[in-house]
């Protein structure tokens, strides 16, 4: 004869699933919003140490990374909010004054060659960027020393 009362397994059962949401809905927010500006696909963050990660990890996953630091003496230090504007090679604008939230920024565009200007401070950077299907591409927009992070693009 089983003498475990019936609630003991379903206590467990639900304190058990109690935990998972709870650590799910943790995780997730540490999760930047999709955009989406012209039918290209964006995300931007990596403020936090854990956003900064999860950054780091999808970046493979997207056509192009974009990476925003102000160097400071022999090192750089993150930038964020950064107006990016990015045209194709037509000179089409694909995406106009989007603010990256954070210093790493990801968008979803098709293989070609675009115009990538990055404004941070007033200060507007430009790299041609090279999309190939099939293989991520990463750039760096590195303002230099002196650019003032806490003013607002």
């Amino acid at each position: 004869m089983n003498t475990t009362p019936f609630w003991r397994p379903v206590a467990a059962l639900a304190l058990g699933g109690a935990s998972l949401l709870g650590a799910l809905s943790a995780h997730a927010a540490y999760n930047p919003p999709i955009h989406m500006a012209n039918g290209i696909e964006y995300m931007s963050g990596g403020v936090s140490s854990d956003e900064a990660a999860l950054m780091e990890t999808v970046a493979p996953r997207w056509p192009a990374t974009f990476e925003f630091a102000v160097k400071d003496g022999s090192r750089s230090e993150f930038a964020s909010d950064v107006a990016v504007t990015v045209h194709d090679a037509a000179g089409r604008t694909v995406l106009s004054q989007v603010k990256a939230q954070g210093p790493f920024m990801v968008a979803r565009l098709d293989p070609g060659r675009y115009e990538v200007e990055a404004t941070l401070a007033g200060r507007t950077l430009k790299q041609t960027v090279e999309i190939h299907a099939g293989s991520p591409t990463r750039t760096l927009f590195l303002w230099p020393a002196g650019t003032d992070v806490s003013a607002h693009s």
